[in-house]
């Protein structure tokens, strides 16, 4: 649906319905998801609509879900004709990428593992500043939680590594949108500066 770009309410509600069959497999095995989907009661779960349900249906039973053959008879978008490995691993990484953090639209775990599967060995995480509201852009306090977050993916997906940075924005005053002690030249201690590699200036 990411490559296809499909609406962004449509995207964000299967990967809410993916999430929570699959916290229900975990916390209730499969032959659960199983009988609700044969009793029709999907729809009875959080977050799953009639869409979703029919998707997680046909899929239990073991078919090719509707929604998905009819993708693949569409013609391809831009997105999904480059979507595909380079030969020989000539593409390492995207240097430039927004998540929902701020206003993108995955999180970044999952874009993670679309780079991984595209033969990418890093990506940078670069969300807007706070200043950007519109954008939903990351304060200090923000900033430094998705920075902890990005470590433990890190440890978790070596050797590919998501590098941290920011989409600042330029002040009137031609100051960056992020506290002095955190600009790109800072040798501040601080945590959320020390760590975030790479900046953007937007005007």
């Amino acid at each position: 649906m990411d490559r296809s770009l499909a609406p962004g309410q449509k995207i964000k509600a299967f990967r809410q319905a993916r999430d929570v069959v699959d916290e229900v497999e975990r916390l209730r095995g499969p032959d659960e998801l199983a009988a609700m989907a044969a009793a029709g009661k999907l729809t009875d779960l959080p977050g799953i609509g009639a869409s979703t349900a029919a998707v997680i249906a046909q899929a239990l039973a073991g078919d090719v879900p509707k929604l998905r053959a009819t993708s693949r008879r569409r013609p391809r978008s831009a997105a999904e004709r480059c979507g595909r490995p380079v030969p020989g691993g000539a593409l390492a990484g995207d240097c430039h990428l927004h998540s929902d953090w701020s206003n993108g639209g995955a999180p970044f775990r999952d874009m993670a593992l679309a780079a991984m599967g595209l033969g990418h060995r890093w990506m940078v995480l670069t969300d807007h500043s706070g200043r950007l509201t519109v954008a939903h852009g990351l304060g200090m306090k923000r900033l430094t939680e998705q920075l902890d977050v990005i470590d433990a993916l890190n440890a978790e997906l070596a050797p590919f590594r998501i590098l941290t940075g920011m989409e600042v924005d330029i002040l009137e005053d031609s100051t960056l949108d992020m506290t002095p002690r955190c600009s790109p030249a800072s040798t501040s201690s601080s945590p959320a500066c020390t760590r975030s590699c790479a900046w953007t200036a937007r005007r």
